[in-house]
């Protein structure tokens, strides 16, 4: 059966860097689901955490740099632009609004994120809206992390799909999870390391590094 509406997927975050696991991350993730698009959202007003220590205009730029040269991974601004918290249920129905409606929509998200979901806004609606692809970690025992799962959620694991074919047959609904290579990398940890003056090579692009030094960024 061929499929008209080819999935998209959907990586926010607020890339205060954008570094080489999120990159990576949405790389396997693509992959795995065969995906010609990825749309890098940064979020304007992240409801869940404080402010972004870097302002929302060089965190879009970043991501922008971050991302060229790779024809699947495209920018997304719309939270940028949102003069409202940054919350993916609102972002999902948007895109949901514009695309074709039979258009499978697979949000990314890393196993830590997910053991989180029942926090977020709405949540369970994000079930009606898109697919959701868990980037499990190596190394890490997945019988570990489904106990771990608060019971509401580990109800959702019903849904899982192992198969690429699958998430392109419906719009939204399942579950896919997918072993990734283990890039042991944090945003706060490159900030930590660009305010003491310490290396940020083979952490994110060199093309993001230029921009944060020419910007004076988390010093």
């Amino acid at each position: 059966m061929t499929y008209a509406c080819k999935p998209v997927g959907i990586l926010g975050g607020t890339f205060d860097p954008i570094h080489f696991g999120h990159l990576r991350l949405a790389e396997e993730l693509a992959e795995a689901l065969q995906l010609e698009q990825v749309r890098f959202i940064p979020a304007g007003r992240p409801p869940h955490r404080g402010q972004p220590r870097a302002a929302a205009a060089h965190r879009l730029e970043m991501a922008r740099r971050a991302v060229a040269g790779n024809p699947r991974f495209v920018i997304d601004t719309r939270e940028i632009e949102r003069d409202a918290p940054s919350y993916s249920v609102d972002t999902l129905s948007a895109l949901r609004a514009e695309l074709p409606p039979a258009t499978p929509l697979v949000l990314f998200m890393g196993g830590d994120a997910f053991l989180g979901l029942t926090t977020w806004h709405e949540w369970l609606r994000l079930f009606d809206l898109a697919h959701i692809a868990v980037a499990h970690r190596p190394g890490y025992s997945l019988a570990s992390w489904e106990d771990a799962l608060p019971d509401a959620l580990r109800k959702q694991l019903t849904r899982r799909s192992e198969q690429a074919a699958e998430i392109a047959e419906k719009p939204a609904g399942r579950v896919f999870l997918h072993t990734i290579t283990q890039l042991d990398i944090s945003a706060s940890q490159i900030r930590d390391r660009a305010l003491r003056g310490k290396s940020l090579r083979y952490l994110l692009p060199d093309s993001v590094i230029h921009y944060i030094n020419e910007n004076h960024l988390y010093v």
